[in-house]
């Protein structure tokens, strides 16, 4: 859902880089893209992207229109929530539609489609501004605290004891697009840099365990450990 829309994000990063008050060129006309770019443009490309992966064009519409109930809810950008809400509502639909294929009459087969995604899509923009933002807002509020202060502790570090075993588990990408680059996101609109965006892409801690793991670990399984290229 991301590296299709990474584009996108680009664009975005050029854009607040360039024109913020501290940017290189700030333009105060300019700037205002920064805001709806972030809040609502890049939530609907990945809540679209998701729901087309599901279920084609249509479940990329309803995704699109399910997001829509997310972003209005929050004040954060909810990449996570558009994850969620966007595949959910185009896999939904897609059980609407085997349900409805079989008992629609030739003829009325657009007109049903048609209002079964309007009704899907509309139904879960609403679950999305009730349940799943408010939800997804304090996931990402719990995380920016803990970040906080991690970052006031100087002991940002430590926050590679759970990126680390999350990169095992295949979840860096949960972990980086649906938490990290909101909150680094957020940082970079208001001072034009984060060293949020730098965490989960570290190799440092990763090549420690490695080499703890060569150096260090049990004789028979040091073989397993990847040498350097």
């Amino acid at each position: 859902m991301i590296m299709p829309n990474i584009g996108a994000f680009i664009a975005w990063g050029l854009i607040t880089a360039l024109f913020i008050p501290t940017g290189w060129l700030p333009n105060e006309s300019l700037a205002q893209m920064v805001d709806p770019i972030i809040r609502i443009l890049l939530p609907v490309l990945i809540a679209y992207t998701g729901g087309r992966m599901v279920h084609g064009q249509r479940g990329a519409v309803v995704g699109a229109v399910a997001v829509m109930g997310v972003v209005v809810g929050t004040e954060s950008p909810m990449f996570l929530g558009a994850m969620i809400i966007g595949p959910l509502t185009a896999l939904i639909l897609k059980y609407v539609d085997k349900f409805t294929e079989q008992r629609t009459k030739a003829g009325f087969e657009m007109l049903v489609d048609n209002f079964s995604a309007g009704i899907v899509g509309g139904a879960m923009a609403i679950v999305g501004y009730y349940a799943i933002g408010p939800i997804v807002q304090a996931v990402t509020t719990a995380a920016g605290n803990a970040v906080e202060w991690l970052i006031s502790n100087n002991l940002l570090p430590i926050a590679s004891v759970l990126i680390e075993p999350a990169k095992v588990l295949f979840l860096n990408n949960a972990i980086n697009h649906g938490v990290l680059s909101p909150l680094g996101v957020a940082e970079a609109a208001e001072s034009g840099k984060s060293i949020l965006f730098m965490l989960e892409s570290n190799p440092g801690p990763g090549l420690g365990l490695l080499l703890a793991f060569l150096l260090f670990g049990p004789r028979a399984m040091r073989p397993t450990t990847p040498p350097p290229p």
